[in-house]
């Protein structure tokens, strides 16, 4: 009769630890699919910013000699990602794409301009690194004036402000609710091992010799989840990269591998805090209360 209590209690006890183990994983999980948003969000941001075009609208009569050296200065520049000249002709040609009429013919003669589209690395694309750009720009004197949409700049910079701040308080709030939901997890199956806690008090063990089979436990069961989560989230990549085709980038894989080191050492951290601040107590809660 006893061996079979032994075994009831340690499938029950076996069961309790699947519990925990599943219940980190799949909040470390939703944790880890906050981060890819974030990652994502960012590029998506540079995206849009580094898109964005200036162009240098240069004088008529200005020589090629001059306008390849001021682009060759320009590619030399760590805040330009890249630089494309912009002929009479082919300004034409595009303005005839536009507008989807030869206004050449209209006009009897070529309007446009030669020019330089410069394109900014996103953290140059505020309004202050924009100015600097523009009035170091136009110190040449064969260049013109610089013209981009000033409106879509500052709509571009605005919006990546709010969502950033829109962002980091979703994550806080719920970086909170996985820290409780884990360590209520926890609680929870160190409740069940609540006796065993205060035999081993009885017969005189050190409360260090009593923590530390569940705290080495912890880091197990911690690492256990986060290489699910981790798997979890790699078959959520897979999915996503099958159906919308570069959804989530690749390229981000610095920050990927960021991201699993952060789950592995949040999924320990928790746990072993969580497992800590449980064992103690019940070290220092009174027998009466044990049956509560």
């Amino acid at each position: 009769m006893s061996s079979k209590e032994s075994g009831f209690s340690k499938a029950r006890l076996g069961g309790s630890y699947l519990t925990l183990v599943i219940s980190v994983s799949l909040v470390l999980f939703l944790l880890g699919i906050l981060g890819l948003v974030l990652i994502n969000a960012k590029e998506l941001s540079d995206f849009f910013r580094e898109s964005l075009s200036f162009s240098v609208i240069l004088d008529e009569d200005a020589r090629e000699a001059d306008i390849r050296m001021l682009q060759k200065d320009l590619d030399a520049k760590p805040y330009v990602k890249s630089t494309e000249y912009v002929s009479r002709d082919e300004a034409a040609v595009k303005m005839k794409e536009e507008m989807g009429e030869d206004f050449i013919s209209f006009l009897g003669d070529n309007p446009l301009p030669p020019s330089i589209d410069v394109y900014l690395f996103a953290g140059y694309t505020n309004r202050d690194s924009v100015g600097k750009f523009e009035r170091y720009i136009l110190e040449y004197p064969f260049v013109k004036e610089v013209w981009y949409e000033d409106s879509l700049l500052y709509l571009i910079n605005e919006n990546v402000r709010k969502i950033s701040v829109f962002l980091l308080i979703i994550s806080s709030f719920l970086f909170l609710i996985a820290v409780t939901i884990i360590n209520n997890t926890i609680r929870l199956a160190i409740y069940s091992k609540r006796f065993l806690i205060r035999t081993m008090q009885l017969v005189g063990a050190t409360r260090s010799f009593i923590r530390k089979p569940f705290l080495v436990r912890s880091v197990y069961h911690g690492v256990l989840a986060s290489l699910i989560a981790m798997l979890l989230l790699i078959a959520l990549l897979y999915l996503i990269e099958k159906e919308f085709l570069m959804l989530f980038s690749f390229e981000s894989a610095k920050l990927l591998i960021v991201l699993s080191v952060f789950l592995v050492l949040a999924g320990i951290l928790i746990n072993i805090v969580s497992t800590y601040l449980s064992v103690n107590r019940y070290l220092d809660m009174s027998e009466d209360k044990l049956y509560n």
